[in-house]
């Protein structure tokens, strides 16, 4: 009995003692609860929040060591979020692929501002003092936005969002299979490859009768009709192209006669000025034939002596026979003349 009123008596005094020293080191700590985080989880069906009023996000992993590094800056910054009048959240890539595919995150940690729908980088070391400056300093505005495709609520992100989502589930199940069920790796991929090469063959027997029931295919005689008519169509532009060539043909041969014709008008002209300058060119041998006549027949006024007479005969004789033409010039000036006549007419010809 006294040894259980001693253990009684101990028991008490060190639930005491504790009690003691827990109020002497903290009244206030043991009191309160855990102080809850400031900092809101973002999700698939709340990120639209981010669209409105002024947001930082963080994307991070559990396993990754930088983000665990900037997770108490981020709670720090997070608390000061009232007096920035700044709302702070964090996506979790591993839980939320689609988001992460959304903003194209490729590295961790990422950081993003969005002010109003309009999203930008940071790029910072991720420490409370440089965020809180880069908000109070308004330094986001220096930052290029991420405008058109680039955009998170873009139509093309949105798209992103799908195929990362997708693939997060592919590797959840992968995950299913070879932990939980203990499956193999390699039978896991086989059976993602099998079930690649059926949904593909069902989406195409999907498209066919899709395919067929839209398409209305004409009757035969329909058929035959347009061909007939596309033979028409081909034999009547052939016609065509024939005649449009021969029409080139003829006036190409017209063109070539009119040529000729003007051709051989050119050449009687010429033909005609040739004989008209031969006219002149006898004209003027016989005038000057006349005039050498007429000027030894004016010779040798009367009333002079007859021994003069006789003296001065003998000379002007000679003068005047060598003065008049040979009948040998006379014939070869008349030949010239005949082998040009001849000439003119072999051109006209």
């Amino acid at each position: 009995m006294a040894g259980g009123r001693c253990g009684l008596q101990l028991t008490a005094l060190l639930a005491a003692w504790v009690a003691a020293a827990a109020a002497t080191a903290g009244p206030d700590q043991a009191a309160l609860p855990a102080e809850q985080s400031r900092v809101q989880p973002m999700t698939a069906s709340n990120w639209t929040l981010v669209m409105e009023g002024e947001w930082m996000l963080k994307f991070y992993a559990p396993w990754c060591p930088s983000c665990q590094q900037t997770d108490s800056e981020w709670e720090t910054f997070a608390k000061n979020g009232e007096i920035l009048q700044i709302s702070v959240g964090k996506v979790d890539v591993i839980q939320e692929p689609g988001l992460s595919g959304r903003f194209f995150v490729t590295t961790l940690p990422a950081f993003f501002h969005a002010k109003d729908g309009i999203f930008r980088r940071y790029r910072g070391p991720g420490i409370f003092e440089d965020l809180q400056n880069y908000i109070l300093e308004k330094k986001w505005q220096s930052v290029e936005p991420l405008t058109g495709w680039k955009s998170p609520a873009s139509l093309t992100m949105s798209g992103m969002a799908g195929l990362f989502s997708i693939s997060g589930k592919i590797w959840h199940l992968h995950n299913y299979f070879t932990v939980t069920l203990g499956i193999p790796a390699w039978c896991s991929y086989v059976l993602f490859v099998i079930a690649t090469l059926v949904f593909g063959l069902f989406m195409g027997l999907v498209l066919v009768v899709i395919s067929e029931c839209f398409y209305v295919p004409f009757p035969r005689h329909l058929s035959e009709h347009s061909e007939q008519n596309q033979r028409s169509e081909e034999a009547h532009r052939a016609e065509q192209l024939q005649d449009a060539e021969e029409d080139k043909d003829d006036s190409n041969e017209e063109e070539n006669k009119d040529s000729l014709v003007d051709d051989e008008e050119e050449k009687e002209d010429l033909g005609d000025e040739d004989e008209a300058e031969e006219e002149e060119e006898e004209d003027n041998l016989a005038a000057g034939v006349d005039e050498d006549r007429s000027e030894a027949n004016d010779q040798g006024p009367p009333g002079e002596d007859s021994a003069t007479q006789e003296e001065l005969e003998p000379e002007e004789t000679e003068e005047a026979i060598s003065e008049q033409p040979c009948p040998a010039d006379t014939e070869a000036v008349e030949d010239s003349l005949r082998q040009r006549k001849s000439q003119h007419a072999d051109k006209g010809l």
